[in-house]
């Protein structure tokens, strides 16, 4: 009898270490995906971070997607078809999305062109030499070089 019960412990710890695996592994999928959607009702905050209503509700939605076998993909393409693409955390790279992705490397370009051109230092050998002064102006040095004396 106490071998029966020994099996029978042995099968449920097995079972119940098994089942957490996959509630930990699931928990973590729903994460990583609500990281990449924004709360709709939030301002800048993802559905991870999020405590409202709307987010907890929208991330028992991904787990339970994720218990039907549907995909990160098909999970995230059902909530851009509920809230359009601003809901995602991260613009596609296609249309106004590619137009974010390449402002800011090209506003890194230009700004260190302008610091290049604006900043940098001429070497002693490249400074242009003074003008020449005027008739006038040489004079009135002349005038104040001899008061020194």
């Amino acid at each position: 009898m106490t071998r029966a019960r020994f099996v029978i412990a042995s099968l449920f710890l097995t079972f119940l270490a098994a089942t957490t695996a996959v509630a930990a592994s699931t928990e973590e999928q729903v994460y990583a995906i609500a990281r990449d959607l924004m709360c709709p009702v939030c301002a800048g905050q993802t559905i991870a971070e999020s405590n409202s209503t709307l987010a907890v509700q929208m991330r028992q939605i991904i787990r339970e997607r994720l218990q039907q076998g549907q995909t990160r993909e098909e999970i995230i393409a059902y909530f851009v078809g509920q809230f359009g693409e601003h809901v995602l955390a991260t613009p596609p790279r296609r249309g106004a999305g590619l137009l974010i992705w390449l402002t800011l490397p090209a506003a890194l370009c230009v700004g260190l062109v302008v610091l290049r051109r604006f900043v940098r230092r001429p070497h002693d050998g490249e400074r242009p030499a003074p003008p020449d002064p005027t008739p006038l102006e040489a004079e009135q040095i002349a005038r104040e070089l001899r008061e020194m004396d």
